[in-house]
């Protein structure tokens, strides 16, 4: 019992160093979002320093994480993710389908018609068409996807997508830290 509580705190400090990672935040932006101090948070990370609330509950916060995913704690009750549909402003719904922020998010949603708007952020999208036609529009090239079609692209470039006509388009919208991208596998693979 002991052995596996000491397991359980010595995870805590890599998982809280790969969560500010993945997210791009260095200690100092960490450390003026939560008021605790760079030494404690590297401290923290490096396992010199034993996790107690006082620390974990803000930088739960700041991660927008649960406490318990950032302990480890042993999965209980249903597996399965309770779906929460959001209405968007403009029209349309999204649905999250993951839960932790700072790795690729995954959401099914579906959009409504709506004027383009060209956008540009930091990250990497991928877009799977589930239904409907899709229209996508990367700096001063548009592409049409239909069913079973799937894009990706840089959101440094200047970009929209949405519906290809006044139809709604249903599409799984995966969204990576800058630099992520999808890695294909198909078929069988082959014995070396």
């Amino acid at each position: 019992m002991e052995t596996d509580l000491a397991e359980l705190l010595d995870g805590i400090g890599p998982r809280l160093r790969a969560l500010r990672r993945d997210r791009g935040l260095t200690l100092e932006t960490l450390a003026a979002q939560t008021g605790i101090s760079v030494t404690k948070l590297s401290r923290l990370e490096s396992g010199r320093r034993r996790p107690t609330l006082e620390l974990l509950i803000p930088l739960a916060r700041a991660h927008r994480v649960a406490l318990d995913q950032l302990v480890a704690a042993p999965a209980t009750g249903d597996p399965r993710v309770h779906l929460r549909p959001h209405p968007r402003r403009r029209g349309g719904v999204v649905v999250p389908l993951t839960q932790y922020p700072g790795r690729v998010q995954v959401f099914k949603q579906v959009l409504a018609p709506r004027e383009p708007t060209l956008v540009t952020h930091a990250g990497y999208e991928w877009l799977y068409v589930l239904a409907g036609r899709l229209r996508l529009v990367l700096g001063d090239r548009e592409f049409l996807l239909r069913p079973g079609e799937v894009a990706e692209f840089d959101t440094g470039e200047p970009h929209w997508f949405g519906p290809a006509d006044t139809d709604t388009v249903e599409i799984l919208h995966l969204c990576g830290p800058h630099g992520d991208q999808a890695v294909v596998r198909t078929g069988p693979s082959t014995p070396s």
